[in-house]
């Protein structure tokens, strides 16, 4: 998978993962510098956070503010001390922040640096003086020295369970299609499941489209493949099922019709987050394509794609 795909993949799924505990930032500039962090976190109070224990160790790693740093390929030494150094920027900047303010910057408020990795060398992990704690973490979450809040996960040494589940599906090949595979599993009302799926969809759609599609990309497509049609036909079946018992009293066509635009607008929340007034005017153009047509269009299409398209 060519990086930048691979990338925004990863701001995505973190950003779905992780909007209900807490405020999300992709992309953040690091002050005085063109260079960008790739997720930064910052927790609601306890009283408005959601469910942290769902994300297992995910969650774990959320639960103080932090700067999330994912790699598709083993991160090397040039690349810790690149992320190492946005955080201190990060740091000092908050540090100057409160001086104006005259209030006092708390060890607790510095965010942390979690760099997410396939794989990382016994040579690099000994260089950084890395250290599992396994009185309190899973093993393949490593840590640096304590003031230096850093900690290094590496995804293939972490345990096969539903706890390291959604870190996995950040990992590379078999330990990737394994965390696929173990989502597809879920139940269909688990509350992550529907969102992975559309978010592992558009990873599809997005690798389809791409004119530099390698070995690894073409395995991963076919991997997907079942398991986003067999979603598909469900939530088709769904939206129908919803639509008939609607529409029972007014007619099975009219039942029917119901159903696809159930499945329309589930889809449209899903993908865009809100069913806003530009959206809801394309839902009836959409309702004149076949239900495989316009789920297909719903999965692969951006919103400015699906306005220019339907919304004349």
């Amino acid at each position: 998978m060519t990086r930048l795909i691979y990338d925004q993949f990863a701001k995505d799924y973190l950003k779905e993962l992780l909007t209900p505990l807490g405020e999300i930032e992709t992309s953040v500039d690091v002050p005085g510098e063109i260079r960008e962090i790739d997720v930064w976190f910052t927790p609601y109070p306890s009283e408005q956070r959601g469910d942290a224990g769902v994300l297992g160790l995910l969650g774990q790693l959320a639960s103080t503010p932090c700067i999330f740093e994912p790699f598709r390929n083993a991160v090397n030494p040039n690349q810790i001390r690149s992320c190492m150094g946005k955080l201190y920027d990060i740091h000092a900047n908050l540090q100057r922040q409160r001086q104006r303010e005259n209030s006092r910057l708390e060890e607790a408020d510095l965010p942390w640096l979690w760099i997410l990795s396939p794989t990382v060398s016994a040579n690099i992990l000994n260089g950084c003086k890395a250290e599992l704690d396994q009185k309190n973490w899973l093993p393949g979450v490593y840590f640096l020295g304590e003031i230096l809040k850093t900690g290094i996960v590496v995804i293939h040494q972490l345990p096969r369970t539903p706890e390291t589940l959604w870190l996995r599906m950040l990992g590379k090949g078999n330990v990737q299609k394994q965390a696929i595979n173990e989502i597809g599993a879920l139940p269909p009302n688990h509350p992550l499941r529907s969102n992975a799926l559309l978010l592992l969809a558009n990873l599809q759609a997005t690798i389809q489209a791409s004119q530099n599609v390698d070995r690894e990309d073409q395995e991963l497509v076919m991997e997907l493949s079942p398991l986003l049609l067999q979603w598909e036909e469900q939530a088709v079946q769904r939206g129908l099922q919803q639509g008939l018992q609607q529409g029972l009293q007014e007619g099975e066509e009219l039942g029917v019709r119901r159903g696809h635009r159930t499945i329309v607008q589930n889809l449209l929340r899903l993908r865009f987050g809100v069913l806003d007034e530009e959206l809801s005017r394309i839902i009836e153009p959409l309702l004149e394509l076949p239900p495989e047509e316009f789920t297909a269009l719903l999965l692969q299409l951006s919103r400015e794609e699906l306005l220019a398209r339907f919304g004349s």
